[in-house]
C-alpha cells in the first residue's frame, strides 16, 4: 500500500471519530434543553468513549494500525446501513375496516354522566348489566378534578376545569345553517386553502377523507341529544392534530397533564369551529366534532385521512409526535380532494416491539400481547374501565402512556433522525426501542412540578 493510502485511511477514521463526538455533544445539548438529564449524562459519557478508538488512530503508531482503521470504518459503515438501507418494509395488506359501529353511550366519558337514581341510569344498566359492577368501581372514587384524589391540586385542577368550561362554551357553534349564497369552489384550491390556513392556526398535521359508515357513532351518548341515532350524511371529513406540550405531559400523571389535555381540546375545538364556520360561509353544510360533542370517532377518521395509525395504547399514533396530539374533525359536503391513507406498517411494527406504554401504565390497562381480532379487525384493545377508574382515583387523565412513548419526543433533528430510521429499517426499529430505554429509562420518572404549579392544600 502506498503512503497516500494509509494517510487517507487514517484521516477518514479520525474524521469519523470527530463526527461521532460532535453528534454526541449535540445530543448532550439537546437533552439538557429538554430537561432529560439522564440522557444528557449518558450522551456525555459516550462522547468520551465512542470516538476514542477513532481518534487514537491519528495519535498513535502501532502494529496493525491500518487494519484497525479499516476495521473501524467497515463496522461503522455496516452500522450506518442499518439506518440507511430500507429493510423490513411491507405494506399493511389485511383489511382493517371495522365490521361495526360504536355506540357512544358505551364509552367511559358517557357512562360517567349516568347518575344513580335517574331513568337514564336505570335504562342503561338494564340493557348492559355486565357494565354495572365495572362502573361502580369508578363511581366509588372521588372523580376527575375532584378534591380527595391522589393528585389533587386546587390551582391545576381549577385551571383545567376552567378550560373544559370554555370548550363547553363552543358547543352552540359546532353547527349552523350555511349561507344562502353558495360559492362554487375548485376542490383542489379550497382544499389547499383549508390545509394552509389550518397550519397557520397551529395544527401539526391535516388530511381529508371521505366519511365512511364506521366513522360514525350509532347513537349519541352525551349532551341534549343523548340516545338519538347519529344521522350525518356529510361526504367529506377534515381531520387535524394539535400538539400537546412535552414539558406538561412529562409530569404525567400529575395535574399539568390534565391542564394540557384540556388546553389542546380547546385549541383543536376552536380551530374546528373556525373551519366549520368558514365552510358554512361558503354556502355548504358543516359540523365541528370537538370534545364532548362528537358524532364521529376521531382517531378512525384521522387514520383514514393519512395522519397515522392506531397504536398499542388505542390512540392515534402520528409520525411527527406519536400520541402526543389532540384530534378534531370537521365534516362537510364541500367538495374536497381526499388524501390517501398511509397504511404505515412501520408504526405498527414499532408498537409490536415497544411495550413501554404497557410497562408504565398504572392501571395495567394496556396489553403486552400482540394485536387480536376484535369485530373482524386485528388491533389492540385497552381496558377502558380500568383506565378510567384510575383517572377517578388520581383526579387527572393520567397520560403516562403518552409521556413515555418514544414517538413523543420533541421534533428536532436528533429525534427526527431516529424517526426516519424507524420508518426506514426493521433492524433500526429493534435498536431504537433499546436506545430509548438506555437513554431515558425503561420506566422514566415523571418530571417535578414547577414552582408556579405548587399549591398548598389547606384543610378547612
Amino acid at each position: 500500500m502506498s503512503v497516500t493510502g494509509p494517510t487517507v485511511l487514517y484521516a477518514a477514521t479520525v474524521a469519523l471519530g470527530a463526527l461521532i463526538f460532535l453528534a454526541l455533544v449535540y445530543a448532550v445539548f439537546v437533552s439538557v434543553i429538554e430537561g432529560e438529564l439522564r440522557a444528557a449524562a449518558l450522551a456525555a459519557f459516550l462522547s468520551l468513549v465512542l470516538p476514542t478508538p477513532y481518534l487514537l488512530i491519528g495519535l498513535l503508531d502501532f502494529e496493525l494500525k491500518a487494519l484497525s482503521a479499516a476495521g473501524l470504518l467497515v463496522l461503522s459503515s455496516l452500522g450506518a446501513l442499518i439506518l440507511v438501507v430500507p429493510f423490513g418494509q411491507k405494506r399493511i395488506t389485511e383489511d382493517d375496516t371495522p365490521a361495526g359501529r360504536i355506540d357512544e353511550r358505551d364509552i367511559m366519558f358517557s357512562r360517567r354522566l349516568l347518575w344513580p337514581g335517574t331513568a337514564r341510569f336505570e335504562e342503561y344498566y338494564a340493557a348492559n348489566p355486565d357494565k354495572k359492577s365495572l362502573d361502580d368501581a369508578f363511581r366509588a372514587q372521588p372523580g376527575l378534578l375532584q378534591r380527595g384524589t391522589t393528585q389533587y391540586n386546587p390551582y391545576l385542577f381549577s385551571a383545567a376545569d376552567a378550560t373544559f368550561t370554555t370548550v363547553e362554551a363552543l358547543r352552540p357553534a359546532v353547527e349552523g345553517e350555511p349561507s344562502v349564497e353558495r360559492v362554487i369552489c375548485n376542490p383542489s384550491e379550497v382544499t389547499r386553502f383549508i390545509k394552509e390556513w389550518a397550519r397557520k392556526l397551529g395544527v401539526v398535521s391535516v388530511g381529508v377523507t371521505r366519511v365512511r359508515s364506521y366513522h360514525l357513532y350509532t347513537t349519541v351518548g352525551r349532551g341534549e341529544d343523548f340516545g338519538k341515532p347519529v344521522n350525518l350524511d356529510h361526504e367529506y371529513a377534515i381531520a387535524f392534530t394539535v400538539e400537546m406540550d412535552k414539558e406538561m405531559m412529562d409530569r404525567a400523571p400529575m395535574g399539568p397533564t390534565v391542564m394540557e389535555s384540556a388546553q389542546q381540546y380547546l385549541s383543536s375545538g376552536a380551530i374546528a369551529v373556525q373551519l366549520a364556520a368558514f365552510i358554512r360561509n361558503l354556502g355548504y353544510p358543516s359540523r365541528a366534532h370537538i370534545d364532548g360533542n362528537y358524532r364521529v370517532v376521531c382517531p378512525l377518521v384521522a387514520r383514514d385521512a393519512g395522519l397515522g395509525e392506531i397504536g398499542r395504547m388505542g390512540l392515534l399514533m402520528t409520525p411527527e409526535l406519536g400520541p402526543r396530539v389532540r384530534v378534531a374533525v370537521v365534516t362537510t359536503d364541500l367538495p374536497l380532494v381526499t388524501d390517501e391513507r398511509g397504511f404505515d406498517y412501520t408504526m405498527i411494527d414499532f408498537c409490536i416491539r415497544c411495550k413501554k406504554c404497557a410497562e408504565v401504565c398504572p392501571s395495567k390497562a394496556i396489553s403486552f400481547d400482540d394485536r387480536v381480532k376484535i369485530d373482524g379487525v386485528r388491533r389492540w384493545q385497552i381496558d377502558q374501565e380500568a383506565c378510567f377508574t384510575l383517572w377517578c382515583k388520581i383526579g387527572t387523565d393520567c397520560g403516562r402512556c403518552v409521556s413515555v412513548c418514544p414517538y413523543s419526543h420533541p421534533s428536532n433533528p436528533m429525534h427526527n433522525l431516529v424517526r426516519w430510521g424507524v420508518r426506514n429499517s426493521s433492524l433500526f426499529r429493534r435498536l431504537a426501542v433499546r436506545m430509548d430505554d438506555f437513554f431515558y429509562g425503561e420506566r422514566p420518572t415523571p418530571a417535578h412540578l414547577a414552582d408556579w404549579m405548587q399549591a398548598e392544600v389547606i384543610s378547612e
